[in-house]
């Protein structure tokens, strides 16, 4: 006997589960998987591809699902605190330079960029400006 522990807008997101699942040495099932694929439409009427396994593994299944191993890849990738939000802790930093418009209009003047221009990041999910180790820099 079956047992549906979640559901799935997307196929893709249901065989990573299935994937993580099996893995681990749970088998699981993907429900309604092919009739949306062909006919992504009906993926809210049927309730998304489900993803199913033995009763008496659900409880077990459900446990791996709900594990966070995001620390384990930032190990593998070499990711450290540095490119953490100090604040959200977020890893979706973005680099900006600070007066480059100027150093262009002065460039474009005087034919050499005399105006010190400044690269920071900031969180693109809380905003967090965070200044770099090299704070003026001439370009």
């Amino acid at each position: 006997m079956l047992t549906t522990i979640a559901h799935y807008d997307y196929p893709h997101e249901a065989h990573i589960a299935r994937a993580k699942l099996e893995s681990e040495g749970i088998p699981a099932v993907l429900a309604d998987e092919q009739t949306i694929t062909m006919q992504w439409l009906y993926a809210q009427a049927l309730g998304g591809v489900k993803l199913q396994v033995p009763a008496s593994a659900a409880e077990t299944a459900l446990a791996l699902l709900a594990e966070d191993r995001s620390h384990a890849v930032d190990q593998e990738q070499g990711i450290t605190s540095d490119d953490l939000c100090p604040v959200c802790q977020s890893r979706h930093l973005s680099t900006h330079t600070k007066g480059k418009r100027v150093a262009f209009l002065v460039f474009l003047g005087l034919d050499f960029p005399l105006f010190p221009v400044s690269h920071y990041r900031q969180c693109d999910d809380c905003g967090h400006i965070i200044p770099s180790s090299t704070e003026n820099t001439a370009q």
